[in-house]
């Protein structure tokens, strides 16, 4: 309801305003050829109003014709012929309504002198008419160019969220089955080993960490914190596994924690230290997730303390899914403004830092 009233008043004030240069228009020339006569400016003003409020009246009509008899379809010619005369018809209804209103204004017809006058001016005078017809029929076009415009652009974004959760869906499904058969094999070796409460514990912990998934599933992006609450409990499954031999610092300002960051972006990389920076290890291994801001972006960083990779493995072509599908997420929502890199030191580890956009 408010949104008609917007428009109405909208449309309300766009024609108060053509009928206020109609008058200010009238009055100029009045002014320059009736040197020291009088005349009253209500005289001028209202029947420029008029005009106004009966084209107010018309356009609606004037827009369902341009719908009837189109301009840029079929017959061209057949339409534009119409609207010519259409336009005609139009200028000599305003031009029969003026002399009505004059005769309402002034009580007469016009005759003598001024009847010659405004006769001579028919053509001058209603050619604004004309102008008017095909100005609104101009604003109608360029309504539904910007109208197929805006539907295009919300179509577009609704097939690039559709792309998004298909790829995010994707890529949890290529995920989870790698992890869950760890999971589920390390809840095997507990059972055999009679540690029945540590196993009942982490199936518990893969339930909590499944169900958060299930719940983040169709978004594109979530807030740091909702993403260090999923890898939490995600590690928490994983220290379980590697016992001693894996700790985690999370190195992430509370300030920073509500900021916007694609859905499922940290664990993999998490995951991929895990697996390259702890696992081949023989003693325990260190993977530092830290967050800052620098200006208008938000930087994050894994860093794992293993051996490093190879230098012939120092290629896009081994980052692995979780990497690969990171680097074009992140391209996909923010563009050059959204990158990862890596970067390996030989028996130092290698460190992944994600920049984006900083954004709330």
């Amino acid at each position: 309801m408010q949104n008609r009233w917007i428009k109405i008043a909208i449309i309300v004030g766009g024609w108060a305003f053509v009928g206020t240069l109609l008058s200010l228009e009238l009055l100029f020339n009045m002014r320059a050829s009736m040197r020291g006569e009088y005349y009253d400016v209500l005289d001028v003003a209202i029947p420029q109003f008029g005009r106004a409020l009966m084209w107010a009246l018309l356009a609606p009509l004037v827009l369902k014709l341009r719908v009837a008899v189109p301009l840029n379809r079929g017959n061209w010619i057949g339409g534009v012929s119409f609207h010519l005369a259409a336009g005609f018809l139009v200028m000599a209804v305003f031009y029969v309504g003026r002399m009505f209103f004059m005769l309402l204004m002034w009580g007469e017809w016009p005759t003598g002198y001024f009847w010659q006058k405004v006769f001579a001016n028919f053509y001058g005078r209603n050619i604004i008419d004309m102008a008017y017809y095909w100005g609104v029929l101009a604003f109608g076009y360029s309504f539904e160019i910007y109208h197929k415009y805006k539907n295009e652009e919300i179509k577009a974004a609704q097939l690039e969220t559709r792309l998004m959760e298909s790829e995010l869906k994707a890529l949890r499904q290529q995920l989870h089955p790698h992890f869950l058969f760890n999971t589920m094999n390390t809840v095997a070796v507990l059972v055999r080993e009679g540690r029945n409460e540590e196993a009942v514990s982490l199936l518990s912990r893969l339930s909590a960490l499944l169900r958060i998934s299930l719940d983040q599933t169709r978004s594109a992006e979530v807030t740091l914190q909702q993403e260090v609450d999923f890898l939490e409990r995600y590690l928490e499954i994983q220290r379980m596994r590697f016992s001693d031999r894996l700790s985690v610092t999370l190195d992430i300002p509370a300030d920073l924690r509500q900021a916007r960051i694609p859905n499922l972006v940290l664990q993999p990389i998490v995951e991929n230290a895990i697996l390259h920076g702890v696992a081949p290890k023989s003693g325990p291994g260190h993977v530092h997730v830290s967050g800052r801001r620098e200006g208008e972006s938000l930087c994050l960083e894994v860093k794992d303390d293993g051996p490093g990779l190879l230098p012939r493995n120092h290629s896009r072509a081994h980052e692995g899914i979780g990497l690969l599908n990171t680097r074009e997420r992140l391209a996909k929502l923010y563009g050059a403004a959204g990158r990862l890199t890596l970067k390996s030191e030989a028996n130092r580890g290698v460190t992944v830092q994600i920049v984006m956009p900083y954004h709330v």
